[in-house]
């Protein structure tokens, strides 16, 4: 399935190239596995925003005036206080309608 091919004629017998060809496969056989997790690590990875200032998906803005705001889709609400205490729902809902299709 891999398409990995090994061929091993050091040994003057057939059994002592046989053994060598297998630990030859066993090491290509690691190192492809080892290259698929990096590589499926590596998209995970890119697909993670940076932490840095100007990249936070909220926006909350308490004083002079109370306003949440998420960047992501522009929903907004002047009820700050029901935000932090946990009220999510239509910025859930704002998330999924714009962003639900493309999934």
């Amino acid at each position: 399935p891999t398409g990995i091919v090994v061929v091993c004629q050091v040994e003057r017998s057939q059994q002592g190239n046989r053994e060598r060809a297998m630990q030859m496969l066993r090491s290509q056989l690691y190192e492809l596995e080892i290259r698929k997790r990096n590589e499926a690590k590596a998209s995970i990875e890119a697909g993670k925003m940076k932490i840095e200032w100007g990249s936070q998906i909220r926006s909350y803005v308490l004083h002079p005036y109370k306003l949440v705001k998420d960047n992501r889709t522009d929903y907004e609400t002047s009820n700050a206080q029901a935000v932090l205490d946990g009220e999510l729902d239509g910025f859930i809902k704002a998330y999924l309608m714009e962003f639900g299709r493309k999934v």
